[in-house]
């Protein structure tokens, strides 16, 4: 069974978000944090640790 990465993500995000309950501002921070340092200069100094 192929499952897509982006389903995938989304149903463990919804199910993490049910479970855990965390604030809504928190889901954003994170979210937007992830995606800005991502596309930062310090991107290059995190790649290592996704490998």
């Amino acid at each position: 069974m192929d499952v897509p990465l982006w389903l995938a993500l989304i149903v463990v995000g919804v199910l993490g978000y049910k479970l855990v309950r965390p604030p809504l501002w928190l889901v954003a921070v994170i979210l937007l944090g992830g995606f800005l340092l991502a596309h930062s200069s310090l991107a290059p100094l995190l790649a290592p640790i996704n490998k």
